[in-house]
């Protein structure tokens, strides 16, 4: 605030310009300021001199130092590198206002165009570590003190405009509100330029002015004539956002953020959140700013069944038409998902209200994204060059989850603006579109981990930002068709389908010569065709001889009949080399499907083709890293095969193994039923008119299997459409689902029933009985997102959780009861064990598996994390998460106990003086790991998407030809050869997204595993931070229980690095190899 002497009418309006928060507010402050210093607005830099040079106003001083040391650096050239350029910029959205201001720091005169009057925009935006640093060197902290206070990095949308609306005010900017760009308007005549065509009516200043530069920023739904954009489909994706008032009360204040919790690798949360409200998401999102803002992706058939949507439409525009959605029931809906998210700790959720004074609350498609072909463009007309480019959503529509919409925006804004600069400078327009197409490239792969560490020296330059930067990657002749002269003939754009008839021939004549060579030297074996030659199954056990050494030897099959050597060999090549079969061994056997043993035979050479091969040698081995190899694929059938042998070990355990006392009461009825080894019998009999094999039909549906459809699980074949979850009907990937031994069906892990289930136990929750292996969730189901045990945010309402009211006990209470000599009846102690022989498995475990994890790897004073856990032995005191992990009915920041024992922890260790800063770089180290936890998995969620629909559509095209191959038409051979050698691409795209999909969920594997380290550790260091005189015999079980379950994950993700690296390390032989 200003002084209370200051008498200078210009220093008032400064502070109301400084502090105002509504759009108008700092127009007219910013108005009265230029009239009190005798300076004309939007006068470009000149204008931002003038105000410093008559501002002499201590509150001014820091914000025109940070403005001064920005305009200052080299590339702006003291802002005289683009004097002579004027630039139109259409949109004040963040994007087009970051872009305005880097013109303007140019030199260049700016005018911005923008058809709202108003910031209303609530919804909050993630922001890189790069882009806080920006915002802080234009005085974002002087504008808006509550700049990155938290423990998230974030901002919303309306604070963001309002920082940089101000900054590009400072710096010169001629802005013009309510009024609408429609278009473009060429040069008439030879010496005129290009103006724009606006709505309503401009002023005439406005709507004569010439520019030659235009930048779009106006979002995805405008993008000027002549660019052309590509969609990104995936499967139906309902947003969820919603905003509720933040009374930043002290309750609120101490409800931590959830920087992301996804379904991919956390199902306890969302298992409990449709338990306790019916509501089913995939991930939810909490940042606290200016409101409570809450983004969430929704299921469509939950949507429906809680009557947020009235009626089911194929048409996303009419599924989420103002007309099919009810405001009341949306509301409700993410009322009850946030309160449920926060633990009911925000209280009554009043919702924000939107530009039209409803609240704000909006149910929004993602299912398709948009992405420009090009970035930049450029026209001539007369003789008058214009250059045009795209930042924002315009350019590329951001994935919400990710996070990235305003970090990459930004980018894209100095990479226009340097456009701009080599524009100013008389490049070539073809080098400087194929200098920005360079540049363009690199915008989606860019994250934190990739981009240059020292964020300090980011600038306009490119070479600040991007590392291993090639701005030759696109060479001019690539960009000719971005050049438009409008007064001659456009340049013809070359077509993307180049031969597209021209396959090449002799496809199934070289699949016949590799199979005779790979099966050259086994006995009994002469392939003469790709028919008649497998029928007795030799040939095929041969061929996985050869690729898998060891097996099916010839020996192995004296006396065996081709039936059963068929079907030894189609598992073998499933179980070793990932190669899943396309049909049955009756099929090849009978011979009934010969376009299906093309179709599986086909991969095996897809996969192994580049081998080498000697003559007469039959067991070489065969290199997992070799090109094509599914070795993903196979991981994942081991691993899948190793749950279903768990779960089936463990149902029989159920039936009569051992179990605790308050549950052998709810799982007696499980022992009626005995366990069934894993069914796999068609649960829809085929329709006896169908004149098909087995092979050829779905065992789910019954419908016909077209071999591009076909799914092979445990012997049997479905569509991919078919197999999905029996309830939640989510498509079912490798290692993440089960088959229920009593009904038969298939079941996401989430929703897999369980003998004998009991919610209030935590040992028998649906995750803890059905995950055994890597992926496996088995955890409360509270929600992960608490990063450190200092914000202790375990959910009240836990169904797998024991509900126990923890008795608090003052200290010298505990003193005098950790006195007490209490001997307890030796028969009822557990069974003896060394006392400290769980914290040392725990701290071997911790300590060399929980580095990286936002947490540091030396504590205090040099400490290991382990120590944390041994605290108490060395100090006599409780460390920070000791009732944290109890205490459910509580979920505050810290308590009084809690308080004096991290601050006597940090005064025995010496660092006492550091205590605040120490605990908020862990919450903070944390939530970023969490956060790119959540990000990485959304990004896999989606591309999995992606892959689904491009499978669906490789599907419709192979059942096309193939009917056409079937067909007894009398189609000429050689149009039938071609048919044949597009499907065997059709069946090699395929397998490569297969694979593809295979590599995402190891992924997802190691997401799930991270996450249920983390929520393991905290149980662990709760019970072991526990004084040893205070737990009973269930704390210690429980204490071993969770060492063990701790233990496992860490040598499964162990078994997942050994596999990554064995991987590696065959690539790198193969690739060494290849080139000797």
């Amino acid at each position: 605030m200003a002084l209370p002497t200051s008498t200078n009418p210009a220093h008032a309006h400064f502070e109301s310009f400084l502090q105002a928060q509504l759009c108008q507010d700092v127009l007219s402050s910013f108005q009265g300021l230029c009239e009190a210093l005798g300076v004309e607005a939007g006068r470009g830099l000149t204008q931002y001199h003038k105000i410093k040079a008559q501002l002499n106003y201590w509150s001014a001083k820091s914000l025109w130092a940070k403005l001064d040391k920005r305009a200052g650096q080299p590339v702006y050239q003291q802002g005289r590198a683009c004097t002579s350029t004027k630039c139109l910029v259409v949109g004040a959205g963040p994007c087009g206002l970051r872009t305005a201001v880097e013109l303007a720091l140019l030199g260049a005169h700016v005018v911005l165009v923008e058809k709202r009057t108003k910031f209303s925009r609530h919804n909050v935006l993630h922001l890189w570590p790069f882009t806080i640093h920006d915002l802080r060197a234009l005085g974002a902290k002087k504008f808006y003190g509550r700049f990155c206070t938290g423990t998230l990095d974030h901002i919303s949308i309306r604070q963001l405009q309002l920082v940089l609306l101000k900054v590009a005010l400072l710096l010169g900017v001629e802005i013009h509100w309510g009024v609408t760009f429609s278009g473009l308007q060429p040069p008439p005549k030879k010496g005129s330029g290009w103006r724009a065509q606006l709505q309503p009516s401009p002023p005439a200043q406005l709507a004569n002015y010439e520019f030659d530069v235009l930048i779009s920023a106006a979002g995805g739904k405008f993008v000027p004539e002549g660019f052309t954009v590509r969609e990104m489909r995936g499967k139906l994706a309902i947003g969820i956002t919603a905003n509720f008032v933040n009374g930043r009360t002290v309750e609120e204040t101490q409800v931590p953020e959830i920087s992301g919790v996804a379904r991919i690798y956390n199902q306890s949360f969302f298992q409990s959140l449709l338990k306790a409200t019916g509501i089913d998401l995939e991930n939810i999102v909490y940042y606290k700013d200016d409101t409570h803002y809450f983004v969430m992706t929704a299921k469509k058939q939950c949507l429906l069944r809680l009557g947020v949507l009235r009626q089911d439409y194929s048409e996303t525009d009419r599924l989420l038409g103002s007309a099919n959605v009810v405001p009341e029931a949306l509301q409700h809906f993410a009322r009850a998902a946030a309160d449920f998210a926060t633990h009911g700790k925000l209280g009554k959720l009043e919702f924000a209200q939107d530009a039209h004074g409803h609240p704000d609350v909006s149910a929004f498609d993602f299912t398709s994204m948009m992405r420009a072909e090009s970035s930049a463009r450029v026209q001539e007309k007369h003789g008058a060059r214009l250059l045009l480019g795209l930042v924002g959503d315009c350019l590329v529509e951001p994935f919400w989850p990710l996070g990235t919409g305003v970090a990459r925006g930004f980018l894209a804004a100095f990479d226009a603006a340097w456009m701009v600069k080599r524009w100013a400078e008389g490049a070539e327009p073809l080098e400087v579109l194929a200098e920005r197409e360079s540049l363009y490239q690199l915008l989606s792969q860019t994250s934190p981990e990739n981009m240059h560490r020292n964020v300090a020296q980011y600038g306009l330059d490119p070479a600040t930002r991007y590392p291993n930067l090639n701005l030759r990657a696109v060479t001019p002749n690539q960009v000719q068709d971005l050049y438009d002269v409008l007064a001659k003939e456009p340049v013809q754009k070359k077509s993307d389908k180049t031969d597209t008839g021209k396959l090449a021939t002799g496809t199934q004549e070289a699949l016949l010569r590799w199979c005779q060579e790979q099966t050259t030297g086994y006995p009994g074996v002469r392939v003469t065709d790709l028919s008649s030659s497998w029928a007795d199954g030799l040939a095929l056990c041969a061929l996985v001889y050869r690729l898998c050494p060891g097996l099916l030897e010839p020996s192995e099959l004296q006396g065996v009949g081709a039936l059963e050597a068929t079907s030894r060999a189609l598992k073998v090549a499933e179980q070793e080399l990932g190669i899943t079969p396309v049909l049955s061994a009756q099929a090849v056997v009978a011979g009934s499907d010969p376009l299906g043993l093309i179709a599986y035979l086909s991969h095996f050479h897809s996969a192994f083709k580049d081998k080498p091969h000697s003559p007469g040698d039959l067991g070489g081995p065969v290199s997992q890293g070799s090109p094509g190899t599914s070795s993903a694929v196979l991981f994942l059938g081991k691993l899948q095969r190793t749950l279903q042998r768990t779960r089936a070990q463990e149902n029989g355990e159920n039936a009569g193994g051992k179990k605790p006392r308050l549950v052998v009461e709810a799982e007696i009825p499980s022992t009626e039923d005995p366990p069934v080894p894993e069914p796999s019998v068609p649960l829809t009999p085929p329709p006896q008119n169908q004149e098909v094999g087995a092979g050829d039909l779905c065992a789910l549906c019954g419908e016909r299997l077209y071999i591009l459809e076909r799914l092979c699980v445990d012997g049997c074949f479905f569509h991919r459409s078919c197999f999905h979850c029996h309830v939640c009907e989510a498509t079912l990937w490798p290692g993440s689902y089960g088959q229920h031994p009593g009904d038969g069906h298939f079941y996401c892990l989430q929703h897999l029933p369980q003998p004998g289930h009991k919610d209030d136990n935590r040992d028998t929750g649906s995750e803890s009985r059905e995950l055994p292996t890597p992926g496996s969730d088995s955890l409360p189901s509270a929600p992960s997102m608490p990063p450190v045990p200092q914000e202790g945010t375990n959910p009240a309402p836990s169904p797998s959780r024991p509900a126990r009211q923890l008795i608090r006990l003052s200290s010298p209470e505990r003193r005098r009861l950790s006195s007490l000599n209490l001997t307890p009846d030796p028969e009822m102690e557990p069974p003896p064990k060394p006392p400290r022989s769980c914290a040392t498995l725990a701290r071997q475990a911790l300590e060399g598996s929980f580095v990286g994890w936002g947490m540091p790897a030396q504590g205090p004073q040099g400490l290991p994390s382990s120590a944390l856990v041994a605290l108490k032995e060395e100090e006599g005191e409780s460390p920070p998460s000791s009732e944290e992990e109890e205490e459910e009915q509580e979920d505050i920041a810290l308590d009084e106990d809690m308080e004096q024992a991290l601050l006597t922890f940090a005064k025995n260790s010496g660092t006492m003086d550091k205590y605040p800063t120490w605990r908020r770089t862990l919450m903070r180290r944390g939530k970023e790991e969490q956060m790119k936890r959540f990000c990485k998995a959304q990004a896999i969620q989606r591309r999995q998407n992606e892959i689904e629909v491009s499978l669906m559509e490789l599907e419709a095209e192979g059942m096309k030809l193939e009917l056409a191959l079937r067909s007894p038409s009398i189609s000429p051979e050689k149009q039938k050869a071609l048919w044949l050698e597009q499907l065997l691409k059709l069946v090699e795209k395929k397998n490569g997204l297969v694979a593809e999909e295979a590599e995402l969920m190891i992924t997802v594997q190691e997401l799930k595993l991270e996450d249920e380290q983390w929520q393991l550790d905290q149980e662990l260091r709760g019970y072991m931070n526990r004084e040893e005189t205070l737990k009973t015999a269930a704390d210690r079980q429980a204490e071993d229980r969770i060492l063990k379950k701790l233990l496992d994950v860490v040598h499964q993700r162990d078994a997942l690095i050994c596999f990554q690296e064995e991987r590696r390390l065959s690539e790198l032989a193969f690739g060494v190899g290849a080139q000797g």
